[in-house]
């Protein structure tokens, strides 16, 4: 008897399996469990690491199929190691899968998205043509530095530059015959009136930190690269020198510039409540703080007493003298003073630090940037609360207002004059002396003393 061909025998074996997995969906004959092969991916390699789960081709062998596994299990874990030393901040991003079946529900609507350090470099797509020069106004030392500055963005480098109509009216300025046909190519504005936000393509500041803290006030919305000089007092946020500022500003301009991303938060305040339009506050209003937004008592000599909300729910009361909801950058600030920890600009969370909490236990907290918090009156408050945006703007809390607070998701992109971690260690060192003392002697050099 002749064999029959192959196909008919696939045919058959095709037909005889589909009436098989009929039966079984009527329930006719027992379902069968089918054999799960695990594969030999590294238990805490993260998926996107692979490239996507390994598929098989239907004329790949078995042993091929076992070895392409194999491989890129071994890519993988070299690619893990160089991940993890590439990494310096930041540890690689974080698996979504858990065991076999559990995984985490994704979510589109993420706040922000957490970079590499070692890849926030400052790049061009054109070259910046419109440069924003913020100068500390009453300062008569900076007079020449702005100067300087101004003629040689203007002449050298032939830019539009931009001021505050207030710097251009000083009266050293308006007196100076030499600066005049410097000044008369200057770009004016006024701040609350000119909306010069979407013109500018690079922040200079001369000054302290209050320079960029108010650079940051000007623009709500996306902020352009800030390059700020220290002529202040403390400096904490500004780390170039202006004595090679030729050089620096040329290196900026050719990209390729370190870059650390100070996030902002967002503030929202509701009058009344059953009061259902929410005001957002306007450019002059400092609705977007860099540093930190303060509830205080005010001028009353009680106690503040606010109930403090996260994402909807009530955490605690805080009884005392306010509390401090700052950004990482605003670590360094009123937050450092009140017994915060100072917590790295690059690293995603809110701090919330009580001032003077009448409570031993009350210690400050750190939440996740992507959080919404909400400060109310408590319904038992002796008096009303007042709230502040970076030092300005204060405006008095009543019974019934709420305050919402969450990161931005515009941050500051402030450029580094070396890189985001020796600059912040260097402030820390500098500006406030972080962990400086007499050094110990050795034990032979106080033993020969005894």
């Amino acid at each position: 008897m002749e064999d029959e061909p192959p196909s008919r025998k696939v045919e058959e074996s095709g037909s005889s399996k589909q009436s098989q997995r009929q039966q079984e969906r009527q329930g006719k004959l027992p379902r069968r469990h089918k054999e799960v092969k695990r594969s030999l991916r590294r238990p805490d390699c993260p998926e996107h690491l692979l490239g996507g789960s390994v598929h098989r081709l239907p004329e790949q062998p078995e042993s091929e199929a076992s070895v392409s596994v194999e491989d890129t299990a071994e890519s993988c874990r070299k690619r893990w190691d160089r991940c993890r030393r590439g990494h310096f901040l930041h540890g690689p991003y974080p698996a979504t899968h858990f065991g076999p079946k559990a995984c985490v529900l994704p979510n589109p609507t993420s706040v922000m998205h957490i970079q590499d350090p070692a890849s926030q470099r400052l790049t061009w797509s054109k070259p910046p043509l419109n440069v924003l020069v913020i100068r500390k106004i009453r300062d008569e030392t900076l007079l020449e530095p702005f100067k300087e500055l101004c003629r040689f963005l203007v002449e050298e480098k032939h830019l539009m530059v931009y001021v505050e109509k207030k710097v251009v009216d000083d009266g050293s300025l308006m007196t100076d015959d030499s600066f005049s046909a410097i000044r008369n190519q200057l770009c004016t504005f006024r701040e609350g009136y000119d909306d010069i936000s979407d013109r500018i393509d690079l922040i200079i500041c001369l000054g302290g930190d209050g320079t960029l803290l108010y650079a940051s006030s000007l623009f709500q919305g996306s902020v352009p690269p800030v390059m700020a000089f220290h002529l202040g007092s403390l400096g904490f946020l500004t780390p170039f020198k202006f004595e090679s500022f030729k050089t620096e500003v040329d290196k900026v301009f050719e990209g390729n510039a370190a870059i650390i991303l100070r996030s902002r938060l967002k503030v929202k305040v509701v009058k009344g409540m059953f009061q259902r339009n929410e005001q957002l506050f306007s450019p002059q209003e400092n609705g977007i703080v860099l540093n930190e937004v303060v509830v205080d008592r005010g001028p009353s000599s009680y106690l503040s007493n606010v109930d403090l909300y996260l994402d909807g729910r009530l955490i605690t009361s805080v009884l005392g003298d306010g509390v401090i909801v700052s950004t990482p950058t605003g670590s360094t600030a009123y937050a450092a003073a009140a017994g915060a920890s100072m917590i790295h600009p690059n690293v995603p969370a809110i701090m919330v630090t009580p001032i003077c909490p009448h409570s031993l236990s009350f210690r400050p907290i750190v939440v996740p940037a992507g959080v919404e918090l909400m400060i109310t009156l408590s319904p038992d408050a002796r008096n009303t609360a007042w709230v502040s945006f970076d030092g300005r703007k204060r405006e008095e809390i009543q019974h019934g207002d709420s305050i919402k607070i969450t990161t931005s998701c515009f941050p500051v992109p402030s450029i580094c004059c070396h890189d985001l971690v020796y600059d912040w260690f260097d402030s820390l060192a500098q500006c406030l002396h972080w962990n400086i003392r007499k050094k110990q002697t050795r034990l032979t050099d106080a033993s020969d003393n005894l």
